[in-house]
């Protein structure tokens, strides 16, 4: 083997044990995110809590993941990947360790806060350190087709392991997988990820952060609360208009400071921004669909959580399929048209579990078979073939941006996009709903050309963003 053969046979080595221990992280977090939602009944039987509080048990992580993924980014892009992995890993490690202690409701959501920052923290800087071990764009857009299902599978092991686990032993212990994982990745990440370049050119716009992350968390709870209580009430209204205000502000800032959080035009490309639509409303549409169902089963048909977790395993195994089958796919016709199909055969499944699974009587077979099927191969293929659009032109310098931006999607569609569309009425109007949505979804991206262009830039978003050759090539 040449010199340069065996230097390009390490950086391979070097890669795949890097997308490995980075891919398991990222599944993690969503499976910590989805493992709360088996046991549910649970928890609220031992804790004495209602419907509100199990609601935002339910959200708690999911509100600080969101709250604070953009400041997450602009810290791995300024200060490196692979410390501000580290800080996340200690920070979702202990609190993982101190959830199965927790003596009451309180504690527990405390622990889940503490959770969703650490998680925060390790979503965009994963997403920069494997950058730094990608050689090419096309090889890094092989990498994102897989990492785009990765999401979904976390949510379906999170689901399928809860409720084993919380049968065999307890709700507790599912906060192992989450400290053991972090401890692992600690203690390997020295050895298998590279060291990334900090940018300390980056300023790090903290009054942007302080009203993104503010107005995120304030909005999303308004939201989750409209679950438990009328869109007039003070309890929501409060925190969704202060929220919206907080995040109005937020933009308005945006545009006048010279190194921005979010870059106005970031997310300007539309194709990028139809992209990240596509993660939101796909993660919204197997949570809802974990949760609806976790639900049904259990407290109207009288499933044990073992039982519910056995009904998701063909929905697991369709995953898994698809999953794999993306990145090929992706290769061989693009990123757009695996994406379409994905939505449509998306909206597909939850038009059948809309349709035929939520029947106090309704066979599994086929009532409920053909839609956990369809739903998770559809998902796949959207994750994967969105995470490739939402990415793609990306620079090196601006990876953590991009993972922040694409995480704060895949976390605002399980909190937000689930909580507004449960007020529709009942569940099989909001699993109808989100899979309507979906197809309008399809169709805008077919619509999408190409070669499509963002809107020229404004003159004032051009003196705030200079434009890198490299940013020019992406953003076209």
């Amino acid at each position: 083997m040449t010199a340069g053969g065996a230097t390009g046979a390490r950086g391979v080595r070097q890669h795949r044990h890097a997308f490995v221990l980075l891919g398991s992280l990222q599944t993690t977090l969503v499976f910590t995110l989805a493992s709360i939602a088996v046991p549910l009944p649970r928890i609220g039987e031992e804790f004495g809590l209602e419907r509100p509080d199990l609601i935002l048990l339910s959200a708690s992580y999911g509100l600080t993941f969101a709250g604070l993924l953009l400041l997450g980014g602009r810290l791995a892009d300024r200060y490196g990947g692979r410390p501000v992995l580290a800080t996340g890993l200690v920070l979702l490690g202990a609190a993982s360790a101190a959830a199965p202690f927790a003596p009451g409701v309180e504690a527990l959501l405390a622990a889940r806060f503490a959770q969703g920052a650490g998680a925060a923290l390790v979503a965009p800087a994963a997403m920069a350190v494997l950058r730094a071990t990608t050689a090419s764009p096309a090889a890094y857009s092989r990498s994102m087709a897989t990492w785009g299902g990765l999401s979904v599978l976390g949510a379906t092991a999170g689901n399928l392991l809860s409720g084993v686990i919380s049968t065999l032993l307890s709700w507790r212990w599912t906060f192992a997988v989450p400290l053991v994982v972090s401890a692992a990745a600690l203690a390997l990440m020295s050895r298998l990820l590279p060291r990334t370049e900090p940018d300390r050119s980056r300023a790090l716009d903290l009054p942007g952060a302080l009203l993104a992350t503010t107005g995120i968390t304030s909005a999303s709870y308004g939201f989750v609360s409209t679950d438990t209580r009328p869109w007039s009430s003070a309890g929501v209204l409060v925190p969704l208009l202060g929220g919206t205000a907080l995040l109005a502000a937020f933009l308005y800032a945006e545009r006048r400071t010279p190194d921005p959080l979010l870059p106005p035009r970031f997310l300007l490309v539309e194709r990028r921004a139809l992209a990240l639509a596509a993660v939101a409303l796909s993660a919204c549409g197997t949570a809802m669909t974990f949760v609806v169902l976790s639900l049904h089963l259990q407290q109207t048909r009288g499933w044990s959580p073992l039982q519910t977790s056995a009904a998701f395993v063909p929905f697991a195994l369709a995953l898994i399929a698809s999953g794999r089958a993306a990145g090929p796919l992706v290769v061989r016709y693009g990123a757009r048209a695996v994406t379409t199909a994905g939505l449509t055969t998306g909206a597909a499944g939850l038009a059948l579990l809309a349709c035929t699974g939520l029947g106090p009587h309704t066979p599994y077979a086929y009532g409920l078979l053909p839609g956990l099927l369809l739903l998770p191969a559809g998902a796949a293929a959207s994750f994967g073939g969105a995470t490739v659009l939402a990415t793609e032109g990306v620079p090196p310098q601006r990876s953590g941006l991009a993972g922040g931006v694409l995480n704060s999607a895949m976390e605002l569609g399980p909190t937000v996009l689930f909580a507004v569309l449960l007020t529709l009425g009942s569940d099989a109007r909001s699993l109808a709903a989100t899979g309507a949505a979906l197809v309008v979804l399809a169709v805008a991206l077919l619509l999408n050309h190409p070669t499509g262009r963002p809107p020229p830039p404004t003159d004032a978003s051009r003196r705030l963003i200079p434009r890198s050759k490299t940013l020019e090539k992406g953003e076209r």
